[in-house]
């Protein structure tokens, strides 16, 4: 079934309040944030490059922050916590190796369509696992306003690396 944007016959304007006004939903509903309109004047950690996309300040989100990640080839991220806040990494292109703890002393990796969650106050780092191309990631977090702490962390030589335990995967998965 297809909608052409003509006039359909029925009201959009919002329910009992029984007034004529016109809800503001045109330009306070979805909003649609381009590719090229991505803002690069957010908080940073030296190694990356992150752009917001969906913020406080751009569309009044007040409880999330959402946005872009790019790690160059064989680069990574100096050590860093995000508060109080989750953040979510959805891998696009490319390989993420994470180290995190005290002393960056544990290690994982998610590769395209994995999914990783950093809970509040972890210290931890951002790695391109590859050498040659760039590691591309979707990051959300819990709050419209981006909070990024950087840390002088020294890690320890050799990390240890943790499966994913959860109960679907008791043994750990990769």
């Amino acid at each position: 079934m297809s909608h052409d944007h003509a006039d359909h016959g029925h009201s959009h304007d919002h329910p009992g309040d029984g007034s004529d006004a016109s809800p503001a939903w045109k330009h306070d509903g979805v909003r649609v944030i381009g590719a090229n309109q991505l803002d690069v004047n957010t908080a940073q950690t030296p190694g990356m490059n992150r752009a917001a996309a969906i913020n406080f300040a751009r569309v009044g989100a007040q409880k999330l922050w959402a946005g872009t990640v790019t790690i160059h080839a064989d680069a990574k991220t100096g050590a860093h916590h995000h508060g109080h806040l989750e953040s979510v990494i959805y891998v696009v292109r490319g390989r993420a190796r994470m180290r995190w703890g005290e002393k960056l002393e544990f290690t994982a990796e998610a590769g395209p369509g994995d999914f990783i969650y950093v809970p509040p106050f972890v210290p931890h780092q951002e790695i391109n696992a590859s050498a040659t191309e760039t590691l591309e990631c979707v990051l959300c977090r819990s709050d419209g306003e981006a909070v990024a702490v950087n840390l002088d962390i020294e890690p320890v030589e050799k990390p240890e690396s943790v499966l994913w335990v959860d109960p679907t995967h008791p043994h750990g998965g990769v």
